[in-house]
């Protein structure tokens, strides 16, 4: 004989040995905190490239990881990294128009990647991204972010974001174009300070 319960059910299950006892179904709680537990890397490094800052980037993660739960029941039914991607990026772009400028960090700053190169050609390559994406318009700076550092499908940035397929080609071509134009300029700089 198989008796089904709930989770909340399972703490006290029956006891004849000639019972089975399923679980059925989990929590939303218990849910949302394998998700989070999951998800949390990729939106923390989706979070420092939007903006260059760890600590702001902790701090949109955890509003967007809020955010998310209390829209759980929604955000389940699709893809709920997704929507904690577009919430995220929401977040930061509200951040922001309140503040209406950018904070470039220092190298010494930038938190510590996974690749073992020396600390000041580490440190100096994430600089010059930040440097250079924050050359970018806001919703260039997205849809690159999002399409080339996360790495997401056009398809997949045009639903995050909301906005058409041709726009994400469209903007995405012109910020790595911009991307290209500052990156060059710096590395040219850089050559021409060493020759000297």
């Amino acid at each position: 004989m198989t008796v089904t319960m709930t989770a909340a059910d399972a703490a006290d299950p029956p006891d004849d040995a000639g019972f089975r006892v399923v679980r059925v179904g989990t929590s939303y709680e218990e849910e949302f905190t394998a998700f989070m537990r999951d998800a949390a890397p990729a939106l923390a490094r989706t979070a420092w490239l939007l903006c260059g800052d760890e600590h702001l980037a902790d701090e949109l993660v955890q509003q967007a990881l809020t955010r998310t739960f209390l829209s759980w029941r929604k955000a389940r039914e699709r893809d709920p990294l997704a929507y904690a991607r577009r919430t995220l990026a929401n977040l930061r772009i509200d951040h922001w128009r309140r503040r209406r400028r950018e904070v470039l960090t220092e190298p010494t700053a930038l938190p510590e990647g996974a690749e073992r190169r020396s600390a000041a050609e580490h440190h100096a390559e994430r600089d010059q991204l930040v440097r250079a994406l924050a050359t970018l318009s806001t919703r260039q700076r997205r849809i690159v972010v999002l399409r080339h550092l996360v790495g997401l499908t056009e398809r997949e940035v045009a639903r995050d974001l909301g906005v058409s397929l041709g726009t994400v080609k469209s903007t995405a071509s012109r910020g790595l174009a911009q991307l290209r134009s500052v990156l060059g300029a710096a590395d040219d700089g850089s050559d021409q300070g060493g020759a000297r």
